[in-house]
């Protein structure tokens, strides 16, 4: 009796989805939806906005009229905030960081400093400001211990939490956690042989830091400054908190063009919004680019 012959090979199956294509797709459909609808129609919203009237007609005066005095004037006191809280979250993030990641502290103390910094850095708004008042108001709680221990009198000194400064230390409070996330993983990849190397030709720890350490570093930092900048240059919800209409920097009127009752312009906030907008994408741009060079000089 001879067997029946059979094939070794199973009948292909019926491919239920065109060629190529991959179920993993379906992964990053949320995402691109979310950007779709929260990113890039009102971008191009904002853009086409810019140039358009009322009417549907095309113009250039929403754009002319950012040369106007008081959003040039709120436009330089934006930058000059975003400036100076992107120096300094530079400045004490990264003594933090290099004291936590390479100082040779407990890896315990590390864990919870990168734990803390990811949630202070998307810490902002009403809460943020709600937080200072408390913490550094009139009758905060800083405030009365200060005069009640020691006799200092942060009023008396000059200092008001509704004001430039007091706007300044609330950015500072995300912009130096969003600095050591973002400056940890260029601090871990410094090679272990390079310090050995200027050790063994008699580079001190300061001279260490100095000639190999930062000159490294240095496309990261820029790059982080950047980002900090766009960062703090974009925030209304803090601003908006904390001091009101009572300090006049670009997204407090931005935010009076298109839901104020009295200036009310929605397409000059366009023009503005386009600004803010064309500002922290050269931000980005720049971060981007030195944020590659420096993995390049890292790998």
């Amino acid at each position: 009796m001879t067997a029946l012959p059979h094939s070794d090979t199973a009948t292909p199956r019926p491919r239920l989805i065109l060629p190529g294509w991959s179920w993993n797709w379906l992964g990053v459909l949320p995402f691109a939806l979310f950007a779709l609808l929260f990113l890039i129609l009102p971008t191009i919203q904002i853009v086409f906005g810019a140039f358009r009237t009322p009417d549907g007609a095309i113009t250039l005066k929403n754009i002319a009229g950012l040369a106007e005095p008081n959003i040039l004037h709120a436009a330089w006191i934006s930058i000059k905030l975003s400036v100076i809280s992107a120096i300094g979250g530079c400045i004490i993030g990264l003594a933090i960081a290099i004291a936590v990641i390479r100082g040779g502290l407990p890896s315990v103390l590390r864990d919870a400093t990168m734990t803390f910094s990811g949630v202070a850095s998307n810490f902002a708004g009403v809460p943020l400001a709600f937080a200072f008042i408390a913490t550094l108001g009139r009758l905060g709680i800083v405030t009365l211990l200060l005069r009640d221990l020691f006799g200092i009198n942060l009023a008396a000194l000059g200092f008001n939490l509704i004001s430039f400064t007091g706007l300044t230390l609330a950015y500072l409070y995300f912009q130096i956690p969003l600095m050591l996330l973002i400056i940890a993983p260029a601090l871990d990849g410094l090679k272990r042989e390079w310090r050995e190397a200027a050790e063994s030709l008699g580079a001190e720890g300061f001279e260490y830091w100095r000639r190999v350490a930062l000159p490294v570093l240095w496309p990261s930092l820029l790059g982080t400054f950047a980002l900090l900048f766009a960062n703090a240059f974009g925030a209304v919800a803090t601003p908006m908190a904390l001091t009101g209409s009572s300090l006049s920097i670009i997204p407090i009127i931005l935010f009076a063009q298109i839901r104020g009752d009295v200036l009310q312009d929605p397409h000059l906030g366009y023009a503005i919004a386009f600004g803010m907008i064309f500002i922290t994408g050269i931000a980005n741009l720049i971060y981007i680019i030195l944020r590659s060079r420096a993995e390049r000089w890292l790998k």
